[in-house]
Formats: C-alpha cells, structure tokens, sequence
C-alpha cells in the first residue's frame, strides 16, 4: 500500500455533529463578580494576621464546657483572646490560662483552646506538658 493510499484510508472523526460552542458576550463578564470577593476568599483561607485569627474550640474543649455548664460569654472570650495576645509575645506554646470562671488549656500557634475545667474543680487537676501560664 503507497503512502497516499493509506492516509486516504485513515478514519477522520465526522466534527461536523460536535456541538456548537456558544459565543460569550464579553461585554457582561465581570458585572456580577464583587470586586473584593477573591481578597474575602483569600483571606478566608489564609486567615488574618496572626493575633486577630479566631479562637477555636476542639472538639475535646467543646464538650467539656457544656458538661461543665461552663458558658463562653463575651467577657471570657476577650480575656481568652487578650491572653493569646500575651502568650505569643512571650513565646507561648501550650499554655494554661486562668480567668475568674475557669482554665483553660490552649494551643497557641493554632489559637485552640484544647480543654477546660470549671474553676471548682481546678485545684482537682495536675496540669502536665505546658509551657507558660497566664492569668487573665
């Protein structure tokens, strides 16, 4: 078989019953995209800078304070805050910190708290592997 003869007999896909591609009208792209949406986006997943990022609750810490009928209100959650402030300038790891309510175990460099315990029962309690305590 020659060469031309056997391109002749290749199979050709038949294009012409490919769907036909619509034209987009560029004239209306980007009207209903908020401008700031991909900066939200961002910094959503990035976070904020460090001390403003939210605290989070483990699962574990969840738990225990509804076992212990410990309420996050306001005020217990800016003295948790302030005192994740403290403790990354000093260099805090794993830390207790105290309030008037209760303590609480926290992970500093994820802004978790890990655990708590309701203030009648803290001197019930050895706390082991923490670096730093503050109280707030």
């Amino acid at each position: 078989m020659s060469k031309q003869a056997h391109i002749n007999n290749m199979l050709i896909p038949n294009v012409s019953k490919l769907p036909k591609h619509k034209k987009v009208d560029k004239s209306q792209q980007g009207q209903d995209v908020n401008p700031n949406e991909f900066k939200n986006l961002l910094q959503e997943q990035v976070g904020a800078p460090q001390g403003e990022r939210p605290i989070q609750l483990s699962v574990h810490a969840a738990n225990r304070l509804k076992e212990r009928n410990l309420e996050m209100d306001n005020s217990e959650f800016f003295k948790l805050r302030n005192a994740f402030k403290k403790l990354q300038e000093k260099g805090g790891q794993d830390s207790l910190v105290i309030t008037e309510k209760a303590a609480y175990i926290v992970d500093v460099a994820n802004q978790k708290v890990v655990t708590a315990i309701d203030k009648d029962n803290i001197a019930d309690n050895v706390f082991t592997k923490i670096d730093s305590t503050v109280l707030v």
